[in-house]
């Protein structure tokens, strides 16, 4: 009975294993230059790779007195991931203050890729670098290093660069490299993390990430391999957004075709507003008949009507009887179109 209860938790065991699987990261720090503690973080933003964001940080441990740590458990994701490792010598009371950017002067870091199965060792270089090679039971742990020496290489022959002309050939000669050295490792992590380099708006390579974009199918593709492999994942809707924007910075929008209709329509409309201004300021200026229509007797009677004569007065200017003024105005209502004295004075004040 004691055998099979005993064989029964060896089989237990080992199914945990097998379902929850179990990481371990280790590696040494220098201790006479680096202390304090260092923090494991799980990358979702890949505009966020490099730096200290204390959102990003899912554990945190102290190296022994020899300087080594070492992160394990079964909280990770089965599927590959970007993880960052990052230790920095602030001072507790200064490290909000110095890490607000997420950017620290005096931090050492290294980025990779695990799963939650993953044994990964970050051991020292020759000169006692720390955080510069990644030895790991997962082949794409590397990648980031890799993609990072081919970041170097880049700048190195740009820098030789001394004309315009060299630096369009040359970046189009780079971009084809980091796609087709992305592809070879076979990770679309590895390709998003050279995309996040290529694509940053605070670097000259911008624009011709935009050429680049207009003129290759390159990272639609990419946008296809990280849907299949990372559906689920917080960069993949990024990438897509990110791309989705861009395209529509770089394609201008198409002039919509106009129907006939609508310029005939545009042109009638026109000639209505001119018609009615025309009635409205220059029609209603001028009188229904032209003074000049008037008799030499008929304008002293309408002088003196605007000088708001009574048809007394004006008889008496100009020598005649009222009877007889009478007539003539009602003869000047007739050519003017008017039936009194204030419309032939509101008529003449307007003109």
């Amino acid at each position: 009975m004691r055998h099979k209860l005993f064989i029964l938790m060896l089989l237990t065991c080992s199914f945990s294993w097998v379902c929850f699987g179990q990481y371990e990261f280790s590696g040494q720090i220098d201790t006479k230059n680096w202390e304090g503690d260092i923090y494991l973080s799980i990358v979702r933003d890949y505009r966020k790779l490099s730096g200290i964001y204390p959102e990003q940080i899912i554990n945190k441990t102290t190296p022994d007195a020899f300087g080594h740590f070492t992160f394990s458990g079964n909280n990770l994701s089965p599927e590959n991931n970007m993880y960052r490792i990052h230790i920095d010598s602030c001072p507790e009371e200064s490290k909000d203050a110095a890490h607000f950017t997420g950017h620290c002067l005096n931090s050492k870091e290294v980025l990779f890729v695990a799963n939650n199965k993953d044994k990964i060792t970050l051991p020292f270089t020759f000169d006692q670098e720390i955080f510069c090679s990644v030895a790991s039971t997962n082949e794409k742990a590397n990648t980031f290093i890799k993609i990072d020496s081919l970041k170097e290489l880049m700048r190195y022959e740009f820098g030789s660069y001394r004309s315009q002309a060299n630096w369009d050939l040359n970046a189009q000669k780079w971009f084809k490299k980091f796609q087709d050295y992305g592809q070879q490792l076979d990770e679309p992590l590895a390709e998003l993390y050279a995309y996040a380099f290529l694509s940053d708006r605070s670097r000259d390579l911008y624009n011709y990430y935009l050429q680049d974009l207009e003129q290759t199918n390159y990272y639609q593709e990419l946008a296809a391999r990280l849907n299949e492999k990372y559906p689920n994942q917080p960069y993949t809707e990024q990438f897509k957004k990110e791309l989705a924007a861009d395209y529509f910075l770089i394609r201008k929008p198409e002039a919509t075709p106009t129907s006939n209709w609508i310029y005939i329509l545009g042109f009638l409309l026109i000639v209505s507003l001119l018609t009615n201004a025309y009635f409205l300021f220059f029609k209603r200026k001028a009188p229904a008949q032209t003074p000049t229509s008037l008799t030499n007797q008929e304008q002293k009677v309408l002088d003196l009507i605007l000088q708001n004569r009574t048809n007394k007065e004006i008889a008496s200017e100009i020598f005649v009887s009222v009877s007889t003024v009478k007539t003539h105005i009602n003869s000047i209502y007739k050519k003017l179109n008017v039936s009194n004295r204030e419309e032939v004075k509101s008529l003449y004040k307007k003109s």
